[in-house]
Parts: C-alpha cells; sequence; structure tokens
C-alpha cells in the first residue's frame, strides 16, 4: 500500500467536472466535503456505537470519531476510524478503470463501510449517511425536490433542482444546475433510505438508530437554503464482534446529456446503445465484487511501477493525481459511439477541450488509454471541418464547459497560435508512436501539415504572443516556445515518414534540424538557456525537450538536457524550481516534465523532493493545484486540472512499462 501523507484535499466522490466532491481537511470531521470549486456539496455520516452518536464525516451528529487513517489510491480514498471499541473502515471508489471505458463513464461512485470491533467485546452498531440536496444545484437559494422509490431492483433515494434545463449552464466554477442524485443499494439490502430534511433524519437515528418513520414528503417548493433535504441511508448491523461487517451503497447522479458538441447534445458513452440510468444502476451494484477486485489491482500495479520508476514519493504524487487527471474530463458517445473525451479548464476559464491543456495531461493517456487522447483530439479536427475556424494556425479551445460549440468570438489576441501548432503536432506523434493510432494520423494529415507550414514560418523565433503558461503574460522570442515549434516539426517529419511521406519527412526534418542548431546559439545563456532569444541574464524551464527524447527525434544534444538540470538543482526554492527568472511561482506539471529531462534518478529525486514538502505543507486546501509559489507554497491558481495527468510522465520513459501496459490495453 502506498504510504500516507496529508494531501491539500483529498479524493472523495470523483467523476466528471460537474460530479466531483473532495474534502479540504485532514479529517472527514473537520469541515463539510466540497465541489472541487470550493461550494458545499455535504456528506453526513454518524456511527451509533451502543446508543452514542459518533460522527465519522461532515460537522453534524455527535462527538467526532478518532480518524486513525486516511489513505488515498488511484481510484480509492481509505478512511479509517475509531470510536469505543469499534473501528469503521470506509471506502470511496471511483471505477474510474482506463481499460474499461464504459465502466469509467458511468457516472457514479461506490460507499462501502465496513465495521469491526477491536477491544473484544460485541457492540450494538447502527450507520447513517447522507449526502445533500446542494449536489445538485448552483447556489443555495435553488428550490429543490426529491423522494425515494423502486426501481430497477434498487432502492433509490433521489434529489434534484426544479424546473432544471440539462447544459443551461456554463462557465468556470460552476456546479451543476439540472439532472438528478441517487443514492442507492440493492433491493434485498436491508437498509431503510429516506428524503427529508437533514435536520430531522439526524436526530431521528442519534435518538434511536433509525429513520424509518421520518415521512419523506416534503413542499415541491422547498428552497435548499431554507430545508436542507438530504438523500439519507441508515442501517442496523446489530452486534458486531470481530468478524467485520459491511454495507454496500452507491452514489451515481443522472445528468441527461454529456455535454453539447457542434450545437449537438451527446449522451454519456454508457448510453451509447440506449442503455436505462436504471439499468446501469443496478448493473454496477450486481457487480461491485468485480470491480472492487479489478479497481484493487489496477491501484497495486499503477502504483508498484511508479514505485519501481521514481520511488515512493512519487507513488505518493500519483496516488494523489489519478482521479483528479481523469475526471477533469467528461467522456461522451457521438452519433457513431466513438469515445470523446472533452476536458474542462477547471479554476482557469471555463474552456472546453482546450488543447494547451491537453498537452501536459497526455502522458498518462498514452500510457494507458490512447484512446482517450484520440477523443481528446477528435473534436478539434471536426471543429475545423465545419470551416468555422478562419486562422492558419490551430485553435486554443472549442467554447466553455459543457458548451463545445466553438469559441464564441475567435480573438487572434487571446489565441496560441505557435503553442497549440507545436501541441497538436507532438500529439499526434505520440499517438502514433505510443498509441499505434496510425488511421487517425493519416486522416488528419493535411490540416497537420498546414500546421508545420505555419511553424517553418513563425516558430523559431516567435513573434509577441502567449504561450501555455499564459499567466506569465505575452512574451516575444520566447526560447521554450521555440524549442516546442522545433520538436513538433521534428514529430511531424517522424509521422510524415511513417505514413510514407517520404518528401515531407526529409523535408520538415531538415528544417527542424536546421532550426535546433540556431536555436541552440540563439539562447545559449552560458549555464542555461534564455528565457527569451534577446534577455540575457534569464532562464527558463525547458520542459518541452522531453519529447526530443519520447519521440526519438534526438535533435538536440544530451549535454543540453544535462546543462539545464544541473542549473535547476542549483536554483530550487524550498518548494520547488520555480518557472523562469521572473518570479516566485512555477508549475507542478513542468517540474516533474524537467525532473525526467536526463532520465538520471538522482536528478528526478532532487526536484521531486520539494514537491513533495509542498503537497504536505501547503495551506492551500484545494484540489491539487498545479500553479504555486515555490517559497510560501500557496496557491497562485488553478486547481483541479487534468493537467496533474503530466506527473505520470516518468512511466513513459521505460519501454518494459510502456509494453506492459499497450499489451493489458
Amino acid at each position: 500500500m502506498t504510504r500516507q501523507m496529508r494531501y491539500p484535499a483529498v479524493p472523495l466522490v470523483v467523476h466528471d467536472p460537474f460530479f466531483s466532491v473532495w474534502s479540504f481537511s485532514d479529517r472527514l470531521t473537520e469541515s463539510w466535503s466540497c465541489h472541487w470549486g470550493g461550494a458545499d456539496s455535504r456528506l453526513s455520516g454518524i456511527l451509533r456505537i451502543d446508543g452514542r452518536s459518533r460522527r465519522f464525516c461532515g460537522l453534524d451528529g455527535g462527538e467526532a470519531m478518532e480518524q486513525t487513517g486516511c489513505e488515498v489510491l488511484p481510484t480509492r480514498t481509505i478512511y479509517t476510524f475509531a470510536a469505543d471499541g469499534v473501528e469503521l473502515k470506509f471506502t470511496f471508489l471511483s471505477p474510474l478503470l482506463p481499460d474499461d471505458l464504459e465502466l469509467l463513464s458511468r457516472p457514479l461512485c461506490y460507499l462501502v463501510p465496513e465495521v469491526r470491533s477491536v477491544d473484544g467485546r460485541e457492540h450494538s452498531v447502527q450507520f447513517y449517511l447522507d449526502c445533500g440536496a446542494d449536489w445538485t444545484v448552483n447556489g443555495a437559494g435553488r428550490q429543490v425536490a426529491g423522494g425515494r422509490g423502486e426501481a430497477a431492483g434498487l432502492k433509490l433515494a433521489f434529489a434534484g433542482g426544479l424546473n432544471d434545463h440539462p447544459l443551461r449552464e456554463c462557465g468556470d466554477i460552476v456546479k451543476i444546475d439540472w439532472g438528478r442524485l441517487y443514492l442507492a443499494a440493492r433491493h434485498d439490502s436491508p437498509v431503510t433510505l429516506r428524503y427529508q430534511k437533514a435536520g430531522i433524519l439526524r436526530e431521528s437515528f442519534c435518538r434511536d438508530g433509525s429513520i424509518g418513520g421520518c415521512d419523506d414528503l416534503l413542499d415541491p417548493m422547498t428552497t435548499l437554503q431554507y430545508a436542507w433535504p438530504v438523500c439519507a441511508a441508515a442501517h442496523d448491523f446489530g452486534r458486531v464482534g470481530a468478524e467485520p461487517a459491511t454495507l454496500l451503497l452507491a452514489v451515481a447522479y443522472d445528468d441527461v446529456f454529456a455535454l453539447e458538441f457542434l450545437h449537438e447534445k451527446l449522451v454519456d458513452y454508457w448510453r451509447r446503445d440506449g442503455e436505462t440510468f436504471g439499468a446501469m444502476l443496478s448493473r454496477g451494484l450486481a457487480e461491485y465484487s468485480e470491480i472492487e477486485r479489478r479497481a484493487a489491482e489496477f491501484d497495486a500495479r499503477l502504483l508498484a511501477d511508479c514505485r519501481k520508476l521514481g520511488g515512493e514519493n512519487y507513488a505518493v504524487l500519483c496516488a494523489g493525481a489519478y482521479r483528479q487527471a481523469v475526471a477533469a474530463h467528461k467522456l461522451a458517445a457521438d452519433r457513431q459511439g466513438r469515445p470523446l473525451f472533452f476536458s474542462k479548464e477547471n479554476h482557469s476559464n471555463g474552456c472546453v477541450a482546450t488543447v494547451d491543456v491537453t498537452y501536459p495531461s497526455a502522458p498518462l493517456f498514452l500510457l494507458m488509454a490512447p484512446v482517450l487522447l484520440e477523443g481528446m483530439l477528435i473534436p478539434i479536427f471536426e471543429f475545423l471541418d465545419s470551416r468555422r475556424w478562419k486562422f492558419e494556425f490551430a485553435p486554443h479551445d472549442l467554447g466553455t464547459y459543457p458548451l463545445a460549440n466553438g469559441q464564441y468570438d475567435c480573438n487572434p489576441k487571446t489565441q496560441m497560435p505557435v503553442e497549440e501548432c507545436g501541441n497538436l503536432l507532438i500529439l499526434t506523434g505520440a499517438l502514433l508512436k505510443f498509441g499505434g493510432r496510425r488511421d487517425f494520423v493519416r486522416r488528419h494529415y493535411g490540416q497537420l501539415r498546414k500546421w508545420a507550414v505555419y511553424l517553418v514560418g513563425n516558430g523559431m523565433d516567435p513573434a509577441s504572443q502567449l504561450c501555455t503558461d499564459d499567466f506569465a503574460g505575452h512574451l516575444a522570442h520566447n526560447a521554450n516556445l521555440a524549442l516546442k515549434a522545433i520538436l513538433g516539426l521534428g514529430a511531424f517529419a517522424r509521422s510524415a515518414g511513417a505514413l510514407g511521406e517520404a518528401e515531407d519527412a526529409e523535408y520538415f526534418r531538415t528544417v527542424a534540424e536546421k532550426f535546433a542548431g540556431e536555436w541552440l546559439k540563439a539562447a545559449d545563456g552560458g549555464e542555461c538557456t534564455r528565457l527569451a532569444f534577446d534577455r540575457e541574464g534569464t532562464w527558463s524551464q525547458k520542459y518541452n525537450l522531453v519529447y526530443d527524447k519520447l519521440l526519438d527525434l534526438n535533435l538536440f544534444p544530451e549535454s543540453l538536457a544535462e546543462r539545464e538540470v544541473a542549473f535547476y538543482r542549483a536554483h530550487q526554492n524550498r518548494y520547488g524550481l520555480p518557472l523562469d527568472s521572473r518570479a516566485d511561482y512555477t508549475k507542478l506539471d513542468w517540474i516533474l516534465h524537467c525532473a525526467c529531462l536526463t532520465g538520471k534518478d538522482d536528478d528526478f529525486q532532487a526536484l521531486l523532493a520539494p514537491v513533495i514538502d509542498f503537497l504536505k505543507e501547503s495551506p492551500s486546501r484545494v484540489p491539487m493545484t498545479d500553479w504555486y509559489d515555490t517559497r510560501n507554497a500557496v496557491q497562485a491558481g488553478f486547481q483541479a486540472r487534468s493537467v496533474v495527468g503530466g506527473l505520470f510522465l516518468r512511466l513513459l520513459y521505460d519501454s518494459e512499462t510502456v509494453a506492459a501496459w499497450r499489451r493489458s490495453r
């Protein structure tokens, strides 16, 4: 098992940008759980032991149990609590298994309490859990309604906002405002489910261990703020001894539609063949034992690889990043049933399908599920086929989540011309190498070639423009951006050669080699390379250089990476390497890219260690930020973003690991 540690925030119910609930505290009883953006999405849990109520989750329901453990694994979070001679193990399992897209797309999370006596005596134990209707609306003033019932072989409690309209809300830090939340158990489970005001249910449970007598009929015009209704479950474990007793619950969300793409509403991938929500949920509960086994095997395998290639600290980092990286996306199906995987640019501007967010997140998906990376790129090319894009360079994004209908203004001043062209050429080259997506690259070869031509004319010495680190503003003669352009040309040349386009392969390779030689001279700053060609005494992380080795381009000498990393190691602050010489802030994903540049474990560990200290000590209690200050560990911006998929880059450097994951797809 991975070593327990303190993360800035802990994933609980984590599936997609709307269905995403976290704990922002060290202990589950120190605060209410939240949506990744910080608004309440409350979970409350109470264990009644020998007539005494003790809470294990949330702020209501008796004295807090002692939290004795919190283990974060790629697909699971496992808490342990103790009180009055009883131990509670509570597992949150999000079945985000990359080799099973249908399962990965199911909007459900398993909630599994397990209780046992630890003092040699039997105890009377009752269990209670509720999920607030606040999960379903974007504001406490919204009207909500709900109820309970039975369907598809399940017991259900459900809640949702009134007069909801699917996909009506778009933006950055917003919650869903449509659809329905379900708390579910198998029909033959002895659990009792209710929909009622939180205060009534918790008071009843604390009084006698039951919610069976609580009327679940509320005024259908009730506002969340006035009543705070919840979906609740209660179960009497009876007399509990040393043998563990368990209960299986699932929390799920029916969002009706996944998102909108080019003005067509798409369904979740699991719905592509017309399956109903009830049937999906029933199947999910019936298959739990097998899914739990597979999730445990996946977690163990991934963390074993991380330990082998990066050590225990690296495994800890990746364990905390996995669900965040996957769940910052939504997996939908188009009319042909193809998987389309849309990212949301969380806590930035809410853009959907942002190319320079896909680029840093790609390593995770290149390793485990290239089909998902292909699913991120398909919408970009289909948007271009719509002929709404009027520029010769690649687009930045497709709109604002969940409306992927294209950019609203297509303002050239806010685009990233060299950045996005380089990103797409590198990503398609990587898809070809790590995913064998030959047909995909062939299908879009003409468009890719246009971007390569654009980089020939504009990439070697970029004009004043934004790059992916756009918070730093426009910059001319950006050396790292030029590096990306050169590697993009090299990647395209390799793609052309693989497709039999020999003339293109030779031409673009020749240009890339010529530019690489010019770059080495223009960027030379002595002991390191410059931030910009015309700025003496400056430096920046050259994280883009990783693809020179990963794609076997060999455009730059190994001595470049050696020199850069030696400089980086000497210029780290308490919590990591600054992004460049202009400020003390950094990007988490780029540090891990730089840590891989030489392929040496000593360099990797030297750049990783301050990052681990940041995770342990940051005062910013948010889902893993990728933009923070390296002197005080305070978040500068961004949280819960998919770019932490880039933390898995180290695994791509090992051919045996890559081959093993390829065989298991």
